[in-house]
């Protein structure tokens, strides 16, 4: 066999050496095709890519083309998630049945800056997770004036479906999607690494979970506590005794930096505070200074923590009192009796879970706050509040004042306006978690 000119060989050497790697070789398909069970492949529809390459963690059905795969991924698998030419953009967790067919949680350029979380959820949850611990300790979270904090807040977190609430030595789970009931074991030992921690409480989303494909039995069957049913914290110094088995989980530590606010403005001040739950806002007027605080809600346990918290804080009882009344009706009575308040809070429960009822829950919001700012004296202010996302994510709600100011023969000026603490961070990719709007208003 004839030799080749020297000169040719090194010419077709550099050509070589040269070639661009193919289009769809990618770190992450790299890493794939080193997964012993191999990983499948959710490939896009065309048009469909851009809005999840900007980070938005949440691929629906509909913007899905195909999936390539044998056998094909079942709920809770790794899988890659690529763009029509199938090059991969990101990995993600999959679901068979839910109307999010995949929930992503690293794109393909940081797989590419630090592989050693890629396409590797355990790694990927003690990242996260640890990461979330110093940025809440960046922001004085937990501190010796508040112990009670968020500490993954789902997507604003990059861990799509889970939340978890720190009370004092008790982390609160909130999990809502299927992967993270599969990694259980795996989220609460990164928890339990936390030094002052001592106590894990699941509190799984049931009716949520069901869409995602999780039976209730083996939920029930997963989920036993030694948990104790309440605990103490303290948030901006006062202190609370809360109940783990009560609404959301347990405490309401988004509107604490709101609660603040109160405290500044109550000094002198005749409050009202309409669905109380334990107090909160009411307990944060008294220590500012108000006269006289009224507390409002409908729920008997709520009441008695919010009365448990009055003398664990050495009150003055005089000074405050919670009644056991429905907010309407308390209201009308209220205008009937010629009542009114410096200042009125109202936070009603979730009126619009979902955007098929923001019609009739916007009516509900105008309602309520129509007669709120008849109770409110001329001059005096209001803060009201929705932790409806549907609400928030419209931007109606301050439509729904102006007609509620329009109802009550009231003006309305915008003195203020706030979502959720600190530690309820948003991802702006992901808009959709945006959901407290809190309004302080001047209502004359």
């Amino acid at each position: 066999m004839k030799q080749l000119p020297t000169l040719l060989m090194k010419s077709l050497s550099l050509s070589v050496c040269s070639l661009p790697a193919a289009a769809s070789t990618t770190t992450l398909q790299q890493i794939a095709l080193h997964q012993p069970k191999g990983v499948a492949k959710v490939v896009l529809k065309k048009g469909k890519t851009q809005l999840f390459k900007d980070g938005n963690p949440m691929v629906y059905s509909g913007a899905v083309d195909r999936i390539i795969g044998r056998p094909p991924p079942k709920t809770g698998d790794v899988v890659l998630v690529a763009d029509g030419t199938e090059k991969p953009i990101g990995w993600g967790m999959y679901n068979s049945v839910s109307m999010f067919c995949v929930r992503l949680m690293q794109l393909e350029d940081e797989a590419t800056s630090d592989s050693s979380c890629a396409l590797n959820m355990e790694k990927l949850i003690e990242t996260r997770i640890d990461a979330a611990v110093e940025m809440r300790r960046r922001l004085g979270l937990p501190s010796v004036h508040t112990n009670a904090y968020r500490l993954i807040n789902s997507e604003g977190d990059r861990l799509s479906g889970l939340i978890i609430d720190v009370f004092g030595g008790v982390a609160v789970v909130a999990s809502s999607a299927a992967w993270v009931e599969k990694y259980k074991s795996e989220i609460e030992a990164c928890i339990k690494k936390i030094n002052y921690i001592n106590h894990v409480n699941w509190r799984p989303s049931v009716d949520i979970l069901k869409e995602d494909g999780v039976n209730e039995y083996d939920l029930n069957k997963m989920h036993s506590s030694t948990c104790p049913e309440r605990t103490k914290i303290v948030e901006n110094e006062i202190v609370y005794t809360i109940s783990l088995k009560g609404q959301k989980t347990g405490f309401y530590a988004d509107q604490r930096e709101n609660r603040q606010f109160i405290s500044r403005i109550s000094d002198g001040q005749k409050v009202l505070d309409i669905c109380c739950y334990s107090g909160g806002f009411a307990l944060n007027a008294v220590r500012g200074g108000a006269l006289n605080v009224t507390g409002i809600d409908t729920s008997p346990l709520a009441l008695e923590l919010a009365k448990e918290n009055v003398v664990l804080n050495n009150i003055d009882p005089g000074r405050i009192s919670f009644l056991r009344e429905d907010a309407t009706e308390f209201m009308k009575g209220a205008l009937l009796r010629n009542e009114s308040w410096d200042i009125v809070i109202i936070d009603p429960p979730k009126l619009a879970p979902t955007k098929k009822v923001l019609h009739s829950a916007s009516g509900m919001y105008r309602n309520l706050n129509s007669l709120a700012m008849q109770l409110t004296k001329r001059g005096g202010l209001l803060m009201t509040c929705s932790c409806s996302g549907a609400v928030t994510q419209s931007g109606i709600f301050m439509r729904i004042l102006q007609g509620a100011a329009s109802m009550a023969g009231r003006r309305i000026t915008v003195l203020r306006q706030a979502g959720a603490a600190c530690d309820h961070p948003i991802d702006p990719s992901y808009p959709e978690g945006a959901y407290l709007t809190n309004i302080l208003l001047r209502v004359s």
